[in-house]
Parts: C-alpha cells; structure tokens; sequence
C-alpha cells in the first residue's frame, strides 16, 4: 500500500501523474479528515482539498484509509537535507520524542535505535513501541486484583449471604448464596490493554505488527471484550504493584482517549491518529520546564491561574476565564508566564515584530494585569531562519510598567540538554532580573 508523506503547511498533488495521489484515494483521505475533531468549520481544519493538491494545516499524525495512507509530519528543521530521507527520519524521531515527553512515556534510546524509522510511519512506529512495551510487562506477569462476586454454589465459599439465602434458596437448601473475594485478571486495566491491542489491529498495515498484536491478543483472551465507550478508565488504579503499568496506561490513552490527538476507525472509511501541534507544543514545553525546576523554589503550574477578566455589573458573575499556558510561582506569587505558539516567527531584520501577531501581545498584556508577573514570555519552535542559537529574539518593557515581555525560540530539533537548557535560561533571567531590582 502506497504510504505518501508530507509536512505541515505543505502540499502533495492529486492527479494521475507520477507521485501524485490517485484522486479516488485522495477523495477518502479528505472524507477522513473531515471527521476529525480537529476539522473545524468547513472541514479543512486537517487537509485542504484544492484543485490540484490536497494542503496539510496545523495538525499532525497518519490518515489511513483503504489503499493508501497519508502521513503529516511537522516542520521541525534537522539539519538534513530537505525532502531526503533522512530528514524525514529524523523528524519522525523529535515527533515520537515530543510525545514521549507530553505523555510522561520512556522511551529508551537503544529502543529508538532499533525502530525502522524510514520505512515505517508514525503510526507502525508507535504501535511497534507500544508492542515491545506490553510484551516486556506481560512476561513479568499480568496485573490482578481481588473482585468482588455473588454466586449460587453447591459449597460453602466466602461468607453466606443470609437474606438471600432464606429467599431465593429457602426451598433448595443444596444451593448457598455466597460472597466472596476472588483474584482476578479481568479488571479495567486489562480491558483497556485488550481494547487498545483490538483496536491497533485494526489501524496497523505492517505485517510484523499485526503478527505482534494477534499473539498479545491470545494472551488477553480470558479478559472481557468491552467496546470503547464502555471502557472504565476510572477504575484503574496505578500504584507501587504495578507501576510498571503506568506507560502502558498513557500509551492506551493515546490511542484511544481524546486529549491533544484524536484516533478514529470509521465502517471501511479509514482511521487517523492525528495531533493539534499548538497543543502538542504546549504540553511538551510545559513538561520540561516542569522537570526543570523540580526540587527548586520554583513551583509550575501547567493551564492554571484561571483568573477571569471581568466581572459583571448586573449580577457580579466573572467572564472571560484566563489559562495561562505556564505559570512559574515563587512564594506563592506569580514570577513568570509562558505563552507557547507553535508559529514560524521571523528573524527582527526582516519583520521588526516578527511575524507575532496583535491578539497574542493583547494576551499578554492581560496575563500582565491580572497575574502581577514581572517577566512574559511568547515561546516559539526555533528554526534555521532565525540563526544558530535559539534564546531570546526580542525584549520589551510594557509601557508604565515595570513588567518585561519578551519573544523567544527553543530549538527542539536536537535532544541534547534539553532539560538543563531550559533550567538555565530560567534561572538566568530570574537571577539578571533580580540583581536589577533596587
């Protein structure tokens, strides 16, 4: 099956031509994307179906359907070549890497290695991830857990159940009405393991895969099948007996669950796993800085504050809620927000405002008022246009204040530091700002 690739904000043709998408093919692929969440009003929120080419927009990840699949990757520069393959390689490994960070997931470097990352997609590889990691956690054995159940037995186990016992079994003294306790495999975790293999099944067109997936389902063969919306997430419990567990539960989440991604299977329509990068971004930058002040005097708030804007005269009601993307507190007061944008900005030679648009400042300038923060920060994704260093690009005072607001890059193309980079430019600025107090 033909896999076809592209980037986002980017196009592929449709057409008979060499390299173009069959335009019955190219139809499905934009029926499918229309069915995501993340369409929007007039359905081109994924892909836009123009005349000769379909146009990927803000959303990343796999649309699959019956004869050939469609991969979104993000405009991440790497240092390679474009349109190579190893730039494709490349970005599909920061792309696992950012939703190994958003998820809180492990994903060891001889594991990245080992992954086929040019000839597969995104998806095979996260489901080959995903495969590798239950098959380890299988072995050391499968999570149980007392149930409790009612039986009518023909001997005594657990204690009797004397009020039914003298109802329903007062005539038939040869069966007893029991409750007891009894160690189980069929609890909600293993429904959602057996759900999640049942479901990638059905995604997965790598042939190693779906071989992987078919022997993970035999071993999940005495667990409930219960369909996705019956699913009971909040039962599951993670503590220190199975622990291990806990990334298979985020890895669950991602495949099934709606957060920042969508997955959908439709009747011979197709499936997607798709990501809102301003979303995904989001989630990633608030991780590390999350690590990187962990055990300092710092405390990160990730989508917190939720202060609002105004208040009505008439009935005293608040309006226009706030969630600031990060909020860092020292002593309980607010010391500094940042405002990710997954945006190209440009370099202040070419544009003396860069590309950041009014609404974003006008954002800022309430996160200002409201939070009382001395220090504002618009983050944006590095890339080669804007140099070799990421960091600062441009700083301002908000006029009659003593509030700063400032625009920078962070350059995820490299996994290097990426935790002590961030540590130090934080630290820095706070400790620069602090020795200009008076």
């Amino acid at each position: 099956m033909p896999i076809y690739s592209v980037r986002e904000w980017e196009a592929v043709p449709h057409g008979d031509g060499e390299g173009c998408i069959p335009p019955h093919l190219a139809q499905r692929l934009v029926a499918l994307a229309k069915a995501s969440p993340f369409a929007g009003r007039g359905g081109g929120g994924v892909l836009e179906d123009r005349r000769h080419d379909l146009r990927a927009r803000g959303v990343v990840g796999v649309l699959a359907v019956p004869g050939c699949t469609l991969e979104i990757l993000p405009k991440i520069d790497v240092g390679e070549k474009e349109g190579s393959a190893q730039e494709t390689r490349e970005i599909r490994k920061r792309l696992v890497h950012m939703l190994a960070v958003a998820l809180n997931l492990k994903v060891e470097t001889g594991r990245m290695t080992d992954l086929d990352w040019q000839r597969k997609t995104l998806l095979e590889i996260l489901i080959r991830i995903f495969c590798d990691k239950l098959t380890e956690a299988v072995r050391r054995g499968m999570p149980r857990r007392y149930t409790f159940h009612d039986g009518d037995l023909p001997t005594l186990r657990g204690s009797l159940d004397i009020p039914r016992q003298f109802t329903r079994h007062i005539a038939n003294p040869g069966r007893l009405a029991c409750r007891y306790d009894e160690l189980s495999e069929d609890i909600a975790l293993n429904r959602i393991m057996k759900a999640t293999i049942a479901h990638l099944a059905g995604m997965s067109c790598n042939a190693t895969n779906v071989q992987r997936l078919r022997e993970l389902a035999f071993l999940y063969a005495e667990v409930a099948e219960v369909q996705l919306p019956a699913l009971r997430w909040d039962d599951v419990v993670i503590d220190r007996t199975n622990s291990a567990w806990q990334e298979l539960f985020g890895m669950a989440q991602l495949f099934l669950r709606n957060r920042y991604q969508t997955t959908s299977v439709g009747s011979g329509q197709g499936s997607a796993l798709l990501f809102e990068m301003n979303a995904l971004f989001e989630e990633y930058i608030g991780r590390l800085v999350t690590r990187a002040l962990a055990g300092s005097e710092f405390h990160v708030t990730l989508q917190g504050g939720r202060l609002f804007c105004l208040t009505s005269l008439d009935d005293d009601r608040a309006a226009f809620q706030t969630k600031p993307d990060i909020l860092i507190l020292r002593a309980g007061q607010v010391d500094h927000v940042i405002d990710t944008k997954w945006k190209r900005i440009s370099d202040r030679i070419d544009d003396p405002k860069q590309g950041v648009s009014q609404a974003d400042v006008y954002q800022m300038m309430a996160y200002a008022h409201l939070y009382k923060a001395p220090r504002l920060t618009l983050l944006y994704p590095h890339h080669a246009g804007l140099g070799d260093e990421e960091g600062i690009r441009a700083r301002f005072r908000v006029t009659g204040q003593e509030t700063l607001l400032e625009t920078a890059s962070f350059d995820i193309s490299t996994g290097a530091g990426l935790v002590d980079r961030i540590r130090g430019r934080i630290l820095t600025r706070i400790e620069e700002m602090s020795a200009a107090e008076p």
